[in-house]
């Protein structure tokens, strides 16, 4: 496709739609984990990853029946997606701005050994910055659902 046949925003029902499709089709990597759009709305958005075993670590003891957990990366990729894409929620027109991060905490709580949700919350929206704070959550074996990650993310708001 090119920039020419891309299509605008106007042609999606909103942001979450328009999110969705520039991750299936413009961010090959966050396609291939299984990443999609759960919820949009004003200084928050949520991300989920599915789990699959092709995104663990491997485990040396084969013999062990537990889930394998899921690489800390995928967690990481989540925060800062999720927390530079919540910024767009902020802004006047969404479609007009790039966003790049400057700085990325992440602190791991717990091993993930099941589908993970990242929720982000806008903590300040400025001209040229804008930080956002983010938990990630994941099912365990025996369906609790509890936070595996938390994080925060500095980004450079790039206004059309």
């Amino acid at each position: 496709m090119t920039d020419d046949d891309y299509p605008g925003p106007e042609t999606f029902a909103g942001l979450e739609d328009f999110l969705q499709h520039y991750i299936d089709e413009h961010q090959e990597f966050l396609s291939w984990i299984g990443t999609s759009v759960e919820d949009i709305d004003q200084g928050t958005m949520t991300l989920a990853v599915p789990y699959d075993e092709k995104l663990t670590n491997t485990r040396p003891n084969t013999d062990d029946d537990r889930r394998a957990d899921i690489h800390g990366g995928i967690a990481a990729t989540l925060i800062d997606t999720v927390g530079g894409l919540s910024l767009r929620t902020e802004l006047a027109d969404p479609f007009a701005a790039s966003i790049a991060t400057i700085n990325l905490n992440v602190n791991y709580l717990r091993p993930a050994t099941g589908d993970l949700v990242a929720t982000a919350n806008v903590i300040r929206t400025g001209s040229t910055v804008g930080v956002s704070a983010v938990t990630v959550e994941s099912t365990t074996p025996d369906g609790e659902t509890r936070e595996v990650a938390t994080g925060q993310g500095a980004y450079r708001i790039f206004r059309e």
